[in-house]
């Protein structure tokens, strides 16, 4: 069940939130808001995979 509910938060993450990597962000330069997302992001999409 844990491993569904985070499949489901990455996929709408994927629909919700923007992607820094095709705006080709420089993560030094990075806020700390994009920060927040980028780690949010990385957190569930290893979730997920596991």
């Amino acid at each position: 069940m844990k491993k569904g509910l985070f499949k489901l938060l990455a996929k709408i993450n994927k629909l919700i939130l923007p992607s820094f990597t095709k705006k080709r962000l420089d993560l030094s330069k990075a806020s700390k808001y994009q920060m927040a997302i980028i780690g949010w992001r990385y957190f569930v999409t290893t979730n997920a995979l596991d």
